[in-house]
Formats: structure tokens, C-alpha cells, sequence
């Protein structure tokens, strides 16, 4: 059996992911292939876009979802995705079993509250017209007076499939979105069978090599192996002897491919979508990067792996994005990340007069 090394398999993932050279595709296309991008706040899967696609504006994601190409809904590990209209539509069955077990979270809050019952008086309330979740529960509540009302708002995201309603303000939604019904949005039925084969398939064409473990924790689904089993799949080893899978004929570069340096927004599915993570960060990065109220702070990449966290703020017209490294930059590295990190500063604020890239501590 062929031996991947760590610097192997994350080349591999790193050209799938669009980041060892921007991609020239179209906006929908590169979603497509990503799979959905982590959507919990608006902004990141613009940022995360422009770090993987040729001359991406920010426009071009505005068209996608005002023409209904492109949806933000409660999908993947039950949180908030940007995915292809398609995507949604084919894989919100499959990974309604996760939504629906999201229910158990609610312990004790949920006692009282018939889930049918409340999937249906909230299918009815949102077919009038599209609605905040404060007003959703605020509606809900008016129904099921004795039921939390957190809980009547959890099960409405969970069990009833939505999307959110765009309103054209800059990074497509606001803070306080609306929802609206994915179905009469979309004018498509969803897509009612299970396919877990082939989202794995698509899973790994995005972020393979891997194991059913890594499928497992980007989905939230479970028991994934007997399907990985079922399918056609290369098999290969990493350094540790753990078992690999792999579509056939997928991208895997040479270990030694150049990459250049990235900038990731917050919550980006790479970091997100392996049990183990050490073929983008390193162990003793982490807990930089994954913080305890769990948040996932927006980083930069090195040669393939996080190197450091970035921020970015707004003064008097002058824009500047602060570079914190983990450790010491080479001169080549610093050069290349101010380069970048201007470019990405241009993007974020068209509107700056100066543009400066700094390094923290």
C-alpha cells in the first residue's frame, strides 16, 4: 500500500481547496467544489473566496445569491453553510439526521414541546413572509406559551429547512437575518433520499485524502466506514499507518510543490473538516487558533500549514491588517505576506486612503 507523508496529503487537500493557486472558475463552481463554506457570519466565505479564486469581487458572490445560485443555510455539523442552491437541495436529507439529533442539546429546556407540532406552526408563520428568529420566536411563543422559547427557535432552525433571506446589504446579509423557506426560495423540491456516498465522494474530491473519522467530524454524521467500504476508493497510508481514502485520479501534488502564503478568514471549513488537523496546523497552534467559547479566529498559512493569526481594522481612512506569527517570519515569508496582506486589505476596504500591514506580538 503507497505511504502518503503528512507534507504529501497536505498538498493533496491544499490543491483541492483551491490554495496551492487561485482557481479560475466561476463564484458558483468554486462553492461547488469546496462543498459549502462555513457561513456563520456573512463576511468569512467572502474573504475565504478571494484567497482562492482569480480575480474574485466581491460582486460576483452578490449576483450568485441574488440569482439564487448560491443559499446560506443551517446545514454541515448543524451550523450556518454557504453551499451551491443544488448542493442544498441534494444533501439537506442526508444530513437531517444530525439537525434532528441537535435536538438533544436542549436537555431540560425542551420539555413540553412537541417538535412536530412546532415544525409545523413555524412552516406556517414563515410562508407569510421571511422573518428574523427573534420574531420567529416571538410567534412561536404566542402558540406554545408554556415551551422556552430558545428551545421553539432551536427547533425551527433544526427541522425546518431554511435559507436566509438575502437584502443586498454589503456581504449579502445582515446581523440580525431573516429566514425564509428554502423550497419556495429555491421554487425546487428538496431532494427527499439519503446520499451519503455521495456526499463522501464530494467530501473527498474537497478535502481527501482522509478517514472516515475526518468525514465523520466535518458532516457530524456517523458510523461512516461500512460506506466509505461501499465505495470505489484508492487506499493509501500516512506516516502513522492510519488508512487513507481517496477518489481515484484526484489532485495529489508533489510534497515539495510550492505554495504560496494565504490568508483564511474566521471558522474556514479547512481547519475545520479533519479529526486530525495536523496536514494544515500544527498541535501546539491550536489552541491559539480554537478558542474556548468556541470560535475560530482567522489565520494565515506559511508553506501550506497556519503560521499566524491576522486581524483588520479602520481608522481616520487608513487601513491595517496586524499580523500575529507564531514564530520567526524569514524575510521572504514577511515580504510576501505584506504583498498578499495588501491586496486582501484592498478588498476589504476599498475605500481606505493608506494601507498598512504590521506585525504584533
Amino acid at each position: 500500500m503507497v505511504v502518503l507523508s503528512g507534507r504529501a496529503v497536505g498538498r493533496a487537500t491544499l490543491a483541492r481547496q483551491m490554495l496551492v493557486g487561485r482557481a479560475e472558475v466561476p463564484v458558483v463552481e468554486a462553492v461547488g467544489r469546496l462543498v459549502g463554506m462555513q457561513g456563520q457570519e456573512a463576511k468569512h466565505p467572502y474573504v475565504g473566496l478571494w484567497s482562492r479564486v482569480v480575480g474574485f469581487a466581491e460582486g460576483d458572490l452578490d449576483r450568485a445569491v441574488a440569482d439564487r445560485e448560491v443559499v446560506r443555510g443551517t446545514l454541515f455539523r448543524g451550523t450556518l453553510h454557504l453551499v451551491t442552491a443544488a448542493d442544498y437541495l441534494r444533501f439537506r436529507a442526508t444530513v437531517a439526521p444530525v439537525l434532528e439529533a441537535g435536538l438533544r442539546m436542549l436537555k431540560e429546556r425542551a420539555e413540553g414541546m412537541d417538535p412536530v407540532a412546532v415544525v409545523a406552526a413555524a412552516e406556517r408563520i414563515l410562508k407569510k413572509e421571511p422573518l428574523t428568529f427573534t420574531e420567529v420566536r416571538d410567534a412561536l411563543q404566542a402558540e406554545f406559551p408554556a415551551v422556552n422559547e430558545r428551545a421553539l427557535g432551536f427547533c425551527t432552525r433544526m427541522m425546518v429547512p431554511l435559507v436566509v433571506y438575502p437584502t443586498g446589504v454589503r456581504w449579502g446579509w445582515p446581523a440580525n437575518a431573516r429566514f425564509t423557506p428554502a423550497e419556495a426560495w429555491l421554487g425546487k423540491k428538496l431532494h427527499r433520499k439519503e446520499e451519503q456516498g455521495e456526499l463522501i465522494v464530494r467530501y473527498l474530491q474537497a478535502f481527501g485524502p482522509a478517514t472516515p473519522a475526518d468525514f465523520q467530524t466535518w458532516s457530524g454524521l456517523s458510523k461512516a466506514k461500512p460506506v466509505f467500504d461501499s465505495l470505489d476508493l484508492e487506499v493509501f497510508t500516512d506516516d502513522n499507518g492510519k488508512t487513507l481514502y481517496d477518489v481515484p485520479d484526484a489532485p495529489r501534488p508533489d510534497p515539495d510543490t510550492a505554495v504560496p502564503v494565504r490568508f483564511l478568514p474566521e471558522f474556514d471549513n479547512l481547519l475545520l473538516a479533519h479529526a486530525k488537523r495536523e496536514r494544515i496546523i500544527a498541535d501546539a497552534h491550536r489552541p491559539a487558533v480554537f478558542t474556548k467559547n468556541l470560535r475560530v479566529k482567522a489565520t494565515y498559512t506559511v508553506d501550506g500549514l497556519v503560521a499566524g493569526l491576522w486581524t483588520t481594522e479602520k481608522k481616520r481612512g487608513v487601513a491595517t491588517l496586524t499580523l500575529t506569527p507564531f514564530g520567526r517570519l524569514l524575510k521572504r515569508d514577511r515580504v510576501e505576506l505584506e504583498r498578499e496582506g495588501t491586496a486582501l486589505l484592498g478588498f476589504l476596504e476599498p475605500d481606505a486612503k493608506t494601507y498598512e500591514v504590521v506585525t504584533g506580538s
